[in-house]
């Protein structure tokens, strides 16, 4: 499993957004700008986190993004699902039977067990707790927190 441009760049703008103070509209040229992100790509991309519902977009002269839930009720895992589809490490894994061999091929619990552990870290991390870290090596590297 690789992580597409899009994935990475739709976590890179729900991290801003955590960031922002709760309720604040954010433009996407100021996500671009701060994430290193093409303002069109990432129009593209903001277009599918509303559809999926990460995302709420407020239209008009004051219109931007924000936020449809709160950070700490965002995972890792939903934002790359949401994005990128289900991950499976390999085909075997996407559904009992999708490789005839499944039952008798001694890779396939190791497969399952890499995978169960995969999910398991990529949905015990929210956004919140990425703003958290974010902001700590932020620190220790002496840079700014990205917020506008």
């Amino acid at each position: 499993m690789q992580l597409t441009r899009a994935g990475e760049y739709a976590i890179r703008a729900i991290v801003y957004l955590s960031a922002q103070p709760e309720g604040k509209i954010s433009l996407i040229n100021d996500i671009a700008e701060v994430q290193e992100v093409p303002r069109s790509f990432l129009a593209k991309i903001i277009q599918t986190l509303t559809k999926v519902g990460l995302v709420r977009s407020h239209r008009g002269v004051k219109g931007g993004v924000t936020l449809a839930r709160r950070p700490e009720e965002i995972t890792l895992l939903e934002v790359i699902e949401k994005m990128e589809g289900p991950i499976f490490l390999n085909v075997c894994l996407i559904r009992q039977g999708e490789c005839h061999r499944d039952v008798t091929c001694p890779v396939h619990p190791v497969w399952r067990e890499a995978q169960t552990a995969l999910l398991g870290v990529l949905s015990g991390y929210t956004m919140d707790m990425l703003v958290a870290k974010g902001a700590e090596l932020q620190a220790a590297h002496g840079q700014g927190t990205g917020k506008k």
